[in-house]
């Protein structure tokens, strides 16, 4: 397995934790917590689930500049607390410095509940760096 050349901090419970990277692709796996509900019945919040898909997206790429420009996502089921889920992102196009990556979240029983398209930017230096 290679390793993580960008988003090194990212928190493991809120973003999930790397299974594999290797080039041009990653596996990243959350598991959802009480935290993440939106309500009593145990929904996640979307936005959890977009994190852990992004991740996967930078690690495909593995760039210490990569960063997110835009998405197109869909979610296709509804994700509850205790759901064990794993993203898979693989790169599908570069253009000079811009990277498509496609990404899919599947739950424990392999169901895809989250899927987008992510285009990402390796800029020459960090875009925190003036």
């Amino acid at each position: 397995m290679a390793v993580a050349r960008t988003h090194t901090l990212a928190d493991k419970e809120l973003c999930g934790e790397p299974l594999e990277i290797r080039e041009g692709m990653s596996k990243v796996r959350m598991k959802v917590t009480e935290k993440m509900a939106v309500d009593e019945k145990g929904l996640v919040h979307g936005g959890f689930i977009f994190s852990l898909a992004d991740l996967s997206s930078m690690l495909a790429v593995n760039h210490p500049n990569v960063v997110l420009a835009g998405a197109n996502v869909r979610f296709t089921k509804p994700v509850r607390v205790g759901d064990d889920l794993i993203a898979e992102a693989k790169v599908k196009e570069r253009k000079e410095n811009r990277v498509k990556v496609i990404t899919l979240v599947r739950n424990q029983e392999g169901n895809v509940v989250f899927q987008g398209e992510f285009f990402c930017v390796i800029p020459e230096k960090h875009v925190l760096e003036e």
